[in-house]
């Protein structure tokens, strides 16, 4: 960081937090945390998440002088930790969040000598289960607050931080949380960290995310399995019907078919932040094809301002067993990742629309059976966007991208549409972290830039910088 150009207090900040890393201590709190298995789509983990609000979290937010607060929701696999710390005489409140659950660790699936629970270094990498999702993001916030403090002894804003338990399980009772205590988290704007980067090497913004929605497409056309040879040529066959029924929503190259699954155009400013970024996968990453998904766009732009189709599994017959018969029944799960400017109520009626059309009416679509993620974006040309980027500038000595929205999904639209705030992510991970697969791990060259890169943010906005 020896191209940072900062007052005295603000460069002492950013070193205090790069010795917190250099001297191993950071090391040890993220191991500390990664151990706890706090996986909230299982259920025998309850007690882990509880563990990680009441022991990881409420003792350094203590120690920096924030009030806590913890509540329960009956939606919510896990608690939520409230934890807000007030200035005088300051006019800004800034809301942030992370969350404190993770995935199932899948721990035979791991490379030999690594271990989801038990983070380890390689190469200059941390492995471990939440390291990237979301543990190290939330922990490199953390750190770099308490170096700001430490230094200064006051941020210069109001703080209020909000860790949920749950969101590797559709953030279950979120939104009922934050309309319940809308007072409480009333700030001026919201800064996160979570999902990846751009690329390893470049800082990134990002300002909303893509909706999500996942619902099954069946074929069922009767009880039980029929010999083959007996009537095959005779009866139909559900995974024969359900396969072409599919090419009736998305074509053979990935090309979305049904308008009302699409936002039709692209807003001229996001297409315009969209051409300084570029996504650069790596040599462990697989290479884009550029034949796939709809023709006439960037890859950026497919990415981060389109919608994509996915059959995300399929079930029809016994794979593992044959059984020489006829099956019965097909079924797809799909999934459409989505922007702002679709509209989520459309989507299902529009799909069922469009089989009939086509003469699929056999074909049956379930309703949602998983969280829907709304779609939410903030304007990049917003002020805070052009704030925040100045101060990641200042530090790193470079640009840093700004992507309209993320290509997954988040529960942004909470934040945005509920909460009427500005939203700002900061990403602390890369697309090639192995989220929510076996060997997830962090760079920890990325972790000694966010957490310059924070404890920057955090002294900027202390002193009005940007205003």
């Amino acid at each position: 960081m020896d191209n940072i150009v900062a007052s005295d207090s603000r460069q002492n900040a950013i070193r205090r937090a790069l010795d917190h890393l250099d001297s191993g201590e950071f090391q040890t709190i993220l191991a500390r945390r990664v151990a706890i298995p706090s996986a909230s789509r299982i259920a025998e983990n309850k007690p882990d998440l509880e563990a990680y609000i009441h022991e990881e979290m409420i003792p350094p937010f203590e120690r920096m002088g924030f009030s806590i607060e913890v509540f329960e929701n009956d939606l919510a696999p896990g608690p939520f930790l409230l934890a807000t710390r007030l200035e005088e005489g300051t006019d800004l409140t800034v809301l942030q969040y992370g969350h404190g659950d993770v995935v199932a660790g899948l721990a035979e699936k791991w490379t030999a000598g690594l271990s989801p629970f038990d983070m380890q270094e390689r190469d200059g990498v941390w492995f471990g289960r939440g390291t990237a999702d979301n543990k190290g993001q939330h922990s490199i916030n953390m750190a770099a607050i308490e170096a700001v403090l430490s230094e200064k002894g006051r941020l210069g804003f109001n703080l209020k931080y909000l860790i949920e338990m749950g969101e590797e399980s559709g953030s279950l009772g979120l939104e009922e949380f934050c309309s319940e205590h809308r007072d409480k988290l009333r700030a001026d704007v919201f800064i996160a960290s979570d999902g990846p980067r751009l690329s390893l090497q470049r800082p990134t913004l990002f300002l909303g995310a893509r909706g999500g929605m996942s619902f099954y497409l069946e074929a069922n056309a009767r009880e039980h399995f029929q010999h083959s040879g007996n009537w095959g040529g005779l009866l139909s066959n559900p995974g024969i019907e359900l396969c072409h029924a599919i090419t009736a929503l998305v074509d053979r190259a990935g090309r979305i078919k049904v308008k009302a699954l699409t936002p039709g155009t692209i807003p001229g400013n996001v297409r315009e932040a969209l051409r300084d970024c570029k996504i650069e996968p790596t040599a462990h990453d697989p290479q884009i094809e550029p034949w796939w998904g709809e023709p006439g766009l960037t890859a950026e732009e497919k990415v981060f301002a389109w919608s994509s189709f996915d059959i995300m599994e399929m079930e029809c017959g016994n794979l593992a067993q044959p059984l020489y018969a006829i099956p019965p029944k097909a079924r797809a799960r799909v999934q459409l990742r989505f922007p702002v400017g679709v509209d989520p109520d459309a989507i299902v009626p529009a799909v069922r629309s469009a089989l009939e059309e086509e003469g699929f009416d056999r074909i049956e679509v379930r309703d949602p059976h998983d969280a829907i993620f709304l779609a939410s974006r903030l304007d990049p040309d917003h002020p805070w966007v052009k704030r925040i980027a100045a101060s990641i500038e200042r530090t790193s000595g470079q640009k840093p991208a700004i992507l309209p929205n993320l290509g997954g999904s988040l529960p942004n639209n909470i934040f945005s549409d509920l909460l009427e705030l500005p939203t700002i992510w900061i990403p602390h991970s890369y697309p090639g972290c192995l989220q929510h697969a076996p060997d997830e791990h962090l760079p920890i060259s990325i972790v000694r830039e966010g957490l310059a890169i924070m404890a920057g943010i955090y002294c900027d906005l202390g002193e009005g910088e940007g205003q």
